[in-house]
Order: structure tokens, then C-alpha cells, then sequence
């Protein structure tokens, strides 16, 4: 292959990643859309103690999804590329299957260590009682996620986001309904008893479930539906002999245990962060009501805003992961690293100006979305707002590292971070009596470590440097003057106006188109990445007919 053809389609198969990862990324900020709307009026129902019980039985679930189910599909989806691009079909039939029992197995076990030991649990670890109803209800969606995990990692396997994007959205709109009516129902009918904070958050923990369920059922569907054109995959013969199950069990095994370890660690923070405050707060002589409600505000608002963006993040990292396999195992290191400049740049690009904004409109956004004028809620935005640049990172650069093979240095920097992270945490709640803005400057510092621990390891390994001017410097600096013009013209309009609604409606979409011509005026953004990037020949139509390419 000529030097030209070689660049074209490195080009074309990385807008192609590129473009499915938006497809995953364009449905991720929907779901967290939809999540951020319904938890609004769900904070509401529940008020800020039946959040804080909401957010301490999710926190623990969580953490029995990522041993059980959560990194399912990234395994899947990687052991079917590399088979998918040698043509060894029947191998990766073969790993679909071994996945799948694998999945029911674990879910299983996990569903019934977390539905049988709620009470435990939610007791002594993190001194919130009122934590296990909804935990019982929430439990056997491990197990649906379980099964879910491997078909969607099977699509993604073969370069197919869109199963997995629509079974996303489908989940969380049943999820959003079942979680506001439940929440509402169960508060009135058991308002009678000793703690209906506790069964109102068991009504949210129910929306989990059924969200699950129906995202499974049009998952199932979508398999029966392609199974012809599966069948006709499988027929086709391979050059090498079809490795044995017991092959594919150790070798999903030996790819599932590092990504399972990375992802607990990297995810366990928040457990951490949870379980530290109830332990300190409740020595330091504050109710389980006081506890949850700090906590409510911290996981229900701020911690829910700042993972809209991260969601683009992860939505990337997901399809790139089999895109870098891909392009590793036929021996394309420069596919490889155009991939990776890529996708951090991509993700940098949104993620800046998203924390720049956040910052400097924390007020007017927590009081718009949560009706939470309190300066707590502000505060927390305003010093956590970074939070949403690091996590984007630290997720691209996990996902680069498990592309890579080296799994195991995600685990490790995480594990390091962790460490770091809960000392920190420690001594800012027991000693320096921060309170929850020691939970908010933690979770800035956790990410920070894990970014700089791997991009260190990413430069050893490929002898890789991500550019830093166009990628960080000049994004910085447009979302800056961005921040600046946004603050200026929200102030103007609210003083002349009185209403505040109306100065973020103008503030923010003016704020958009500010930092959109800074990209591309200050050369951020070139006319030769455009078409690289999703929707890229549009928009670089869009410029030259604006005049606005340097």
C-alpha cells in the first residue's frame, strides 16, 4: 500500500472510531441528561436524606457491579476485535459464549452477597441503616447488567456502538419514569413509618431495576435479529485451528481480572469517601439525618453534574479500546498513536470549557437545576469544577493502558491514588474539619495522580507525547476568555433583568459560540483535524463559509 492510501485510511478508520465513539458519547450525555433531570425532581421527593440514602446504597452497589459485571464489555468487546481482525469468527463466538456463562455466574454470586448482607453492610460500614432497603432492591440488577455486559460487549467487539447507545437511552428513560413515580408512591404509602426516607429511596432503587431489564430486553432482540448474519460469520472457515473453551475461559479471565481490579480501584473513591465521612462525621457527634443530607448535596448535585461530561470521556475510551487492539495487532504503532492524540484531544476540547463553565456559574446552575441557592451547593461546584478535567483524562488514559496490555499499571496507579487519596481525605475530615469540601478537593486530587501516573507509563510504552499546546494550552486559554464573557454577560442581564433564568439562557449558548471561534481562530482546532472529527466536513464547511479559519 502507497504512503497516501496508508494515511487515507488510517484517517478514515480513525474518524471511524472516532465517530462511533460519539455515536456512545452523544447517548451517554443523554443518559446523564435524563439522570440529571430526574434526579431533580426525585431530590425533591425524597428530600435530602432519602439522596443521601439513595446515593450511599448506589455507591455500594456500584462497587459489587464493577467485581461482578461493569468491565464485562470492555473484555468482551477486546477479545472479540483481536479475534474479529485475524478473521477468527468462530473463536470469537466462542468467547461470547464462555463470557456469557461467566457473566450469569458471577452476577448470581454477587446479587446474592449484596440482597442477603444489605443490612450488614449499610450498618457497620458506613453507619446508614436506612441504606439497605434500597440496596435489596437494587441488587438483582447485577445480575441483568451481568448478561447485558457481554451483548453489548459483543457489538462493540465488532465496531458496532449502536446497541449499545440505544439499550443506554432505553434503560434510563424507564429507569428516569419508574424511579420519580416509585420515589412519590412509596413515600406516601409508607409515610407512617419509622423512616419513609428510607423507603422513598427504595422506590428510585427500583427504577435501577426495571431500567435494566427493559435495556436487556431490546439487547436480547437485537442478538435474535442479527443472528443470521452471525451464523454467516461463524461458517466462515479460519486459517488457524479454533482455540478450545478452556483456552478462551483463561483468556477472558486473564483479561477481565486486571480491568475488573483497575476499574474497582479507580471507582472505589467514592465508596471510600462515603464510608470515611459516616465513620468521622457520626464520632464528630452528627445525626444519620445531617450525615446524609451533607451527603445528598455532595453525590446527589455535585457529584451528579460533574459526571455529565465525564460521560463523553468514558463513551470514547469504550469504543476506542477495540479501534487501538485493532490497530495494535496488526503491528500499525502510528495508528496507534494517532488514535490516542486523537481521542485526548477530542475529549480535552470539550471537557475545559465544560469545568470553565461550571466554575464560574456554579450559583445560577445548581439554583436553575437542583432550586439549591445554598452557598454550599456553590461552593462545591465552584472548587470541584476541575474534577471534570482530570476524570476525563485519567478515563481515556485507563482506556489507553488497557488497549495497550498494560492493564496492570492502570490497577497499580489507581491503587497509588487511592492510598494518596484516602490520608488526604482523612486528615482534611478528622484533623483540618473540612467537612464534605474535603470529599470535594479529594476527588479533584484523585484523578490529578491517576493522570500524571499514567501518562508517564503511556510515554514509556509507546515513547509517546501528547502535543501540548493545541491540546491543553490554547483550549485553556479560549475557555478563560469563554468563563470571563459568560460571567459578564449573565451579571449584566440578571442586574437589568432581576431574573436569573434568562441571564444563563443567554450566557451559555453565547458562551458556546465564544469558545467555538477561539478554537478555531487560535488554532486549536486545524483545518487538517477537522475532518477527522465527528461531523468534521460539516463543520469545516461552516468555517470557510464564516471566514473563520486563520
Amino acid at each position: 500500500m502507497s504512503n497516501e492510501n496508508h494515511t487515507s485510511a488510517k484517517s478514515a478508520d480513525s474518524g471511524n472510531f472516532l465517530m462511533q465513539g460519539s455515536i456512545l458519547a452523544m447517548a451517554g450525555i443523554l443518559v446523564r441528561l435524563i439522570g440529571l433531570f430526574y434526579k431533580v425532581p426525585m431530590t425533591r421527593i425524597m428530600g435530602r436524606e432519602g439522596i443521601g440514602y439513595y446515593n450511599t446504597a448506589y455507591e455500594i452497589y456500584n462497587i459489587g457491579l464493577i467485581l461482578s459485571s461493569y468491565s464485562l464489555p470492555l473484555a468482551i468487546s477486546k477479545l472479540i476485535a483481536a479475534r474479529r481482525v485475524r478473521g477468527r469468527f468462530q473463536d470469537a463466538r466462542r468467547v461470547y459464549l464462555c463470557g456469557m456463562a461467566f457473566g450469569v455466574a458471577v452476577g448470581a454470586v454477587m446479587t446474592a452477597v449484596l440482597l442477603f448482607g444489605s443490612s450488614w453492610i449499610t450498618e457497620h460500614i458506613f453507619r446508614s441503616p436506612g441504606s439497605a432497603l434500597p440496596l435489596a432492591v437494587m441488587a438483582p440488577t447485577v445480575l441483568v447488567f451481568s448478561v447485558m455486559g457481554i451483548m453489548r460487549g459483543y457489538f462493540q467487539g465488532f465496531g458496532n456502538m449502536i446497541p449499545t447507545s440505544v439499550s443506554q437511552v432505553i434503560e434510563q428513560i424507564i429507569h428516569a419514569a419508574v424511579s420519580i413515580t416509585a420515589s412519590y408512591l412509596f413515600l406516601r404509602w409508607f409515610a407512617d413509618t419509622a423512616n419513609p426516607a428510607s423507603y422513598s429511596a427504595a422506590g428510585g432503587t427500583l427504577g435501577t431495576l426495571t431500567g435494566a431489564l427493559a435495556a436487556l430486553i431490546f439487547l436480547s432482540c437485537q442478538m435474535l435479529r442479527h443472528r443470521k448474519k452471525q451464523a454467516a460469520l461463524y461458517r466462515q472457515p479460519q486459517t488457524v485451528s479454533t482455540e478450545t473453551w478452556k483456552q478462551v475461559f483463561f483468556a477472558l479471565l486473564l483479561t477481565l481480572t486486571p480491568i475488573i481490579l483497575s476499574q474497582f480501584v479507580y471507582q472505589l473513591s467514592g465508596t471510600v469517601d462515603n464510608s470515611l465521612f459516616g465513620q468521622i462525621m457520626d464520632g464528630k457527634g452528627l445525626s444519620e439525618k445531617e450525615r446524609m443530607s451533607l451527603l445528598g448535596v455532595y453525590g446527589g448535585e455535585y457529584r451528579l453534574l460533574t459526571n455529565v461530561p465525564v460521560a463523553i470521556a468514558s463513551s470514547l475510551g469504550t469504543s476506542m479500546i477495540p479501534s487501538i487492539v485493532a490497530s495494535k495487532t496488526s503491528r500499525d504503532g502510528a495508528a496507534v498513536q494517532h488514535k490516542i492524540r486523537l481521542t485526548v484531544k477530542f475529549n480535552m476540547l470539550i471537557a475545559i470549557p465544560c469545568a470553565a463553565g461550571m466554575c464560574v456559574l456554579a450559583g445560577p446552575i445548581m439554583r436553575l437545576i437542583f432550586g439549591d441557592s445554598s452557598d454550599l451547593a456553590r461552593n462545591l461546584l465552584t472548587i470541584g469544577a476541575p474534577a471534570v478535567i482530570f476524570f476525563s483524562l485519567s478515563t481515556v488514559t485507563n482506556a489507553v493502558l488497557q488497549g495497550i496490555d498494560l492493564m496492570r499499571k492502570s490497577v497499580t496507579h489507581s491503587a497509588i491514588s487511592l492510598a494518596i487519596h484516602t490520608v488526604f481525605v482523612y486528615v482534611m475530615l478528622q484533623h483540618l474539619n473540612m467537612g464534605v469540601y474535603g470529599l470535594v478537593i479529594g476527588n479533584v486530587t484523585f484523578a490529578l495522580v491517576v493522570c500524571v501516573l499514567n501518562w508517564f507509563a503511556i510515554g514509556r510504552a509507546l515513547r509517546y507525547h501528547q502535543e501540548v499546546k493545541t491540546t491543553f494550552l490554547l483550549p485553556l486559554f479560549s475557555a478563560a476568555v469563554m468563563g470571563a464573557a459568560a460571567l459578564a454577560v449573565y451579571a449584566g442581564i440578571t442586574a437589568l433583568t432581576g431574573r436569573y433564568q434568562l441571564g444563563i439562557l443567554v450566557s451559555v449558548p453565547l458562551a458556546m459560540v465564544v469558545y467555538g471561534v477561539l478554537i478555531i481562530r487560535t488554532g486549536a482546532v486545524t483545518e487538517e483535524e477537522l475532518p477527522d472529527m465527528p461531523f468534521g466536513m460539516r463543520l469545516l464547511r461552516l468555517c470557510r463559509r464564516l471566514r473563520l479559519l486563520p
